[in-house]
Parts: structure tokens; sequence; C-alpha cells
């Protein structure tokens, strides 16, 4: 009974100068987050790893030139830029329209019940800062990606697959491509504290209160309980991402096992 105390009086990571629990804040704030963040990470990933592919088989032609531009422009164009330029075309189509299609801020609306009401305004909500965060993050995957294939197509293990009668497709997709995805992948599972955490801008434009949104409030606020429990938080990510790394790499890469 005393340890069961003990242990629930560790988890309990304080209470903020504002009053309330910094457990409830981070358990709200974190799904939130996740709402928001996984599912432009899955899209930013697919999409750049998919057009890194496609320019790597076409290198220095058109296409690949074509897709490098576009990626390199966007990579220089600030979350701030591209997140406002949304919010006010989007204010502009609705004002255009008549009635309100795309919802500028917020996670929510307030007077929704039922569950498929529930789900489709969270959708509706989700839909202008999923795009922005997938536009800007998939630019580093497709670069990454399409340098890491290139530096792989032609290796000696490639070859040897087209020796033994493959075609350039199915040597680069079941060869070359596992291969060029092994750094790819590391780089997303380490990346996943930076994703809860790092969205400060686009949460705040959009008005999601997120943990990118509650870290900066408690910084400014000098909550002690708060910026710990963050990077509390961050630590638990960081171990998890490694767990998911070793997964990857084992999963990827035949050579390696997982005793």
């Amino acid at each position: 009974m005393a340890l069961a105390q003990r242990h629930r009086a560790a988890l309990r990571l304080g209470t903020p100068p504002t009053g309330g629990s910094v457990n409830a804040e981070v358990g709200y704030r974190v799904f939130t987050s996740a709402e928001l963040v996984l599912l432009a990470t899955v899209l930013s990933v697919v999409i750049g790893v998919g057009l890194g592919v496609v320019s790597a088989l076409h290198h220095y032609r058109p296409a690949d030139r074509i897709l490098q531009s576009v990626s390199v422009i966007l990579y220089n164009v600030p979350t701030v830029v591209a997140s406002l330029f949304l919010v006010f075309g989007a204010i502009r189509l609705n004002d255009a329209v008549g009635r309100r299609i795309f919802f500028v801020t917020g996670s929510s609306s307030p007077d929704v019940t039922g569950f498929w009401a529930t789900l489709g305004d969270t959708l509706a909500h989700l839909l202008l800062p999923t795009i922005c965060l997938t536009v800007l993050g998939y630019v580093g995957y497709h670069l990454t990606q399409r340098s890491l294939l290139l530096g792989t197509i032609n290796a000696d293990f490639v070859r040897t697959a087209r020796a033994t009668g493959l075609t350039r497709a199915q040597a680069v997709r079941r060869h070359a491509l596992r291969a060029s995805l092994i750094p790819t992948a590391t780089s997303v599972a380490f990346s996943i504290p930076g994703i809860f955490t790092g969205a400060v801008l686009t949460e705040s434009i959009f008005g999601w209160h997120g943990m990118g949104e509650y870290f900066t409030l408690t910084l400014s606020k000098n909550d002690v309980h708060g910026v710990v429990a963050v990077a509390a938080f961050g630590a638990l990510m960081t171990a998890i991402g490694a767990v998911l790394a070793d997964i990857a790499t084992a999963f990827l890469d035949p050579r390696v096992r997982l005793r």
C-alpha cells in the first residue's frame, strides 16, 4: 500500500503557478498534439520518400529537376509565412462561398455533439494545419531519400540482384530502397520528441493547444513544474524513438537480428 502511494506521488508532476494539475494539462496537450502532428508526419514521410524514389529513378531528368526545385523553394518558406498564407486563403475562400468550409483556428467546435459529427468536425479543423505541416515537412525526406537512394542504386549488391534476373524496378524496390530507408527510418524515429514539442508556430497560428504551445507558456510564466514535465516527456519520447529505430533497422536490414 505504501509502495503504491509512493508510485502515485512520483507520477504527480506538481502544480503550476496558475493552479490545476500539470499531469492533467500534459495529458490533454499530448493528445491534442498527437491529433495534429502524427497524421502530418505519416503523410510527410510517405510523400517525401515516394518523391525521393521518383527523383532518384529519374535523376537529372525534367521530372527530377521540377520536384527538386519545388522542394528547395518550400524548404526556404518560413512556417509563419506558409501558415498565414493558408489562413488568409481559407478566410477569403469562405467569404467568397458565403459559408464556412475551412476552420482556421481551434481543434474543435464547442456546439458539436455525436460521434460522427464530432469526427467530421475534428477532421475539418485538422485540414489546414495538417496541410501546412505536410507541405513543409515532406521536403527534408524527399531530398534526403533521393540522395540516399542514388548512393545505393548502383551498388554492387543491386547489380548482383539484377544479374539474377530481376528487373531494374524490382532490384531497386527489394534491395536498394530497403538499404536506403534505414537512415530515413532512424531519422523519423529520433524526431519523435520534436514532432510533439516542435510545432510551436503552427499550433500558435491555428489555435491548437498542444505541447509546443504549452512549452512556450511554461517558459514565459516561469513554471518549473511544467518545464520539467515537458523535458521528461521529451526524454520518454527519445527512449521510445531509440527502440523504434532499432526495430526499423532490424526489419529493413536482413543482416541485423533482434535477439
